[in-house]
């Protein structure tokens, strides 16, 4: 089989790897395909190298069909269609509250351990979710970050009839978007990229330009003054955490969608003066998946226009560089078995 390597200093590597026979407990995956994280562009640019053990195969935005299965391993059958949930929480500890998805010592499969940019991939089968025999594995490679998404609005408490604002266009600020539309809310995004202000727009979205169009005095005219129910921080910049506060109505939820590594200034009284809420959001819990999967299987959404390209497993090192040469795309596969 082949696989991927991160070696550090910008560059992957594609080596030939003896297939590995699944542990008690796990099965081995045909990955189908596998999407590119910002997590991995992080990982490219360096960022991790503390954190990750080089050389190491990354990726967690898969789909696929079991291959084979380990010892004491049931309910799963060979040729079933899976996605991967690449949390191990086993050092789950009681302190933790019963929330293994966000327990202190989780680690990130794909990132603490190997992951799914190659052709074969041994997994814990925990961590599996079955995907209908009709799903498409193209879209099924979609299905971790739109669980993102998922977990992000039903934190939200979202109800149908309410005004979402969604701070960022990029791939998860998109995702988030339609499932705050599928769940009935009038749904307005933020975002400065013409590219992504384009295709946001083409998926019927109202997008404002904020470089252009105060978004506060838009907001406030398109809602008759009530502002936003829920406003989703995505874009990670300090702009969108000042103006978060701003477009949130009385009693409105924030929702901390974006991962800020260092302290930033937030407007505090604003919470007092409105009572609003801020609600942080991490990963995703299994009833996300199981949501996402059946979004993706359903295929009502136009999940196919945010993959933007669709590359061989052997050409990652050139996909990596492409995007950092093309920040406006938003998803691309590589294609584990071509």
């Amino acid at each position: 089989m082949k696989a991927t390597f991160y070696e550090g200093q910008h560059t992957f590597s594609v080596a030939e790897k003896e297939l590995q026979t699944p542990a008690k407990g796990e099965v081995r995956i045909k990955v189908a395909y596998c999407g590119v994280c910002g997590t991995d562009v992080h990982i490219y640019h360096g960022m991790m190298d503390k954190r990750v053990q080089i050389p190491v195969t990354i990726g967690h935005e898969m789909s696929g069909e079991i291959d084979a299965i380990g010892a004491e391993v049931s309910g799963y059958a060979i040729g079933d269609k899976v996605v991967v949930r690449p949390l191990d929480h086993r050092a789950e500890q009681p302190s933790d509250k019963g929330f293994s998805h966000i327990c202190k010592d989780l680690k990130f499969i794909g990132i603490d351990s190997p992951g799914a940019m190659q052709q074969y991939w041994n997994v814990p089968a925990f961590t599996l979710h079955k995907l209908p025999t009709e799903t498409d594995l193209q879209l099924a490679a979609l299905v971790e970050p739109l669980s993102v998404a998922c977990h992000d609005v039903r934190l939200s408490g979202l109800q149908a009839g309410e005004v979402a604002v969604v701070l960022g266009g990029g791939p998860i600020g998109m995702l988030v978007a339609l499932v705050a539309k599928n769940a009935g809310a009038k749904v307005f995004i933020s975002e400065v990229n013409p590219t992504r202000i384009q295709l946001a727009e083409e998926m019927g979205f109202t997008v404002v330009n904020p470089a252009k169009t105060d978004l506060v005095e838009h907001i406030k005219a398109q809602t008759e003054g009530f502002m936003a129910d829920v406003v989703f921080e995505v874009a990670g910049v300090q702009p969108t955490l000042d103006v978060m506060t701003e477009v949130a109505g009385i009693r409105g939820r924030i929702v901390m969608v974006a991962i800020h590594g260092q302290a930033k200034p937030v407007d505090l009284f604003k919470f007092f003066w409105k009572e609003l809420k801020l609600i942080g959001a991490r990963v995703y819990e299994p009833e996300d998946y199981e949501k996402a999967i059946e979004l993706i299987t359903k295929n009502e959404l136009p999940f196919s226009s945010l993959i933007t390209a669709i590359q061989p497993l052997t050409n990652i090192q050139q996909v990596f560089e492409n995007i950092d040469k093309n920040p406006d795309g938003m998803k691309v596969l590589l294609d584990c078995q071509n």
